[in-house]
């Protein structure tokens, strides 16, 4: 018997629902821990990763999915496996975002990789309506610490689950982008995208 030539248009198929099959049969006996699927989207290619708990990860082009799932096996759980069906919800309402169908995330998160002030930094963050924008000064000024702005800064280009958890949202006070996870083209493109 030959081995299928995976090249084939219909192989990939076949490798796709394979891969989906051992997703679902290691989530059955409880050997999957996190589950990962890429996604196209207008800023690229998009790495989202979810635990039982929720949405662990979303992770831009600029960030290798070698280096995702390495930080994912190291700080969650080495048990990590592409399980595309287990992050259909989070695909499906990141689609429909990118469309301007949707304004907010209906999406548990599961804040693993964040923790002490940059855990509740990047909680406050749905609290910026869509379509708006906060300085980071304003953020801090949120958590009762008006003097953290970079502290702010950090939390928001650390935040483990950009576009759910609106660090894109945050700016200087001057009005400029600043800095972010998926690169200042990628900010300045989700809001144009919220302001149109």
């Amino acid at each position: 018997m030959s081995l299928p030539d995976l090249t084939r248009p219909d192989d990939a198929d076949t490798i796709a629902r394979l891969t989906d099959r051992l997703g679902r049969a290691a989530a059955d006996v409880d050997l999957l821990d996190v589950a990962y699927r890429t996604i196209d989207s207008p800023l690229g290619t998009l790495l989202l990763a979810a635990t039982p708990r929720g949405l662990v990860r979303v992770a831009f082009e600029t960030e290798t999915e070698d280096e995702v799932l390495t930080e994912l096996a190291g700080r969650v759980s080495p048990r990590v496996l592409a399980a595309p069906a287990r992050l259909d919800a989070a695909a499906r309402e990141l689609e429909e975002y990118f469309e301007g169908r949707r304004r907010e995330f209906d999406l548990a998160v599961d804040l693993t990789l964040a923790s002490g002030f940059r855990r509740e930094v990047v909680t406050l963050l749905p609290q910026i309506a869509y379509g708006t924008t906060a300085s980071y000064r304003d953020v801090a000024e949120m958590t009762g610490r008006p003097g953290a702005t970079r502290a702010v800064g950090t939390a928001c280009a650390r935040n483990p689950v950009p576009l759910v958890l609106p660090c894109h949202r945050v700016v200087r006070a001057d009005g400029s982008t600043g800095a972010y996870r998926g690169g200042p083209e990628a900010k300045v493109a989700l809001l144009r995208l919220e302001h149109e």
